[in-house]
């Protein structure tokens, strides 16, 4: 077994990945303090094909040099769009035609392994503040909850493994290059 060479990888172009059909998938971030997560976020849409990244509230937006850390130049690759506040988010994507969820521990939510997205459903899935979570008054907005399962005893993710873990799922769930 032999480690691949980066040009073996077989990467797009920054004009390749712009013309590339993408996965119906909308990632809002609801106040995220951390740059490095924001910056891992767009990394992980860019592996993905994720259609946009919507920031929101006061999470920060590029260029800035925290964000590009873990971004490594997916700020470049991933359209994004900044919105004052997550529910003027929620209002654009409703008239566009998604379906929204929240990644969050809620009554009712839906386990991640359980949930089974239309295959040519638009999708908004909405991350919340490291702290606090997704806002009461956006989860009240939303179509429903996703829950990841865990086991241990802590019962959070940081959301940049959040969305590593749900956009795999989905991936694998409703898209396939």
């Amino acid at each position: 077994m032999r480690k691949l060479a980066n040009e073996e990888l077989d990467r797009k172009s920054r004009e390749e990945f712009r013309a590339a059909r993408k996965m119906p998938v909308v990632l809002v971030l609801d106040n995220v303090r951390s740059m490095h997560n924001v910056g891992s976020v767009f990394r992980t849409a860019d592996a993905f094909l994720v259609e946009a990244l919507y920031l929101c509230g006061l999470t920060a937006t590029p260029p800035h040099r925290e964000i590009q850390k873990t971004a490594l130049g997916a700020t470049e690759t991933v359209t994004w769009e900044h919105f004052t506040d997550t529910v003027t988010a929620i209002e654009k994507l409703r008239q566009d035609g998604y379906k929204i969820y929240a990644l969050e521990q809620a009554e009712k939510s839906i386990s991640l392994e359980k949930f089974a997205p239309g295959k040519e459903e638009k999708l908004a899935l909405i991350f919340g503040n490291e702290v606090e979570g997704v806002q009461q008054n956006v989860i009240d907005l939303c179509d429903g909850c996703i829950e990841i399962p865990q086991f241990g005893t802590k019962h959070s993710f940081n959301i940049s493994v959040s969305a590593g873990i749900v956009l795999w799922d989905l991936f694998t769930k409703k898209f396939h290059v």
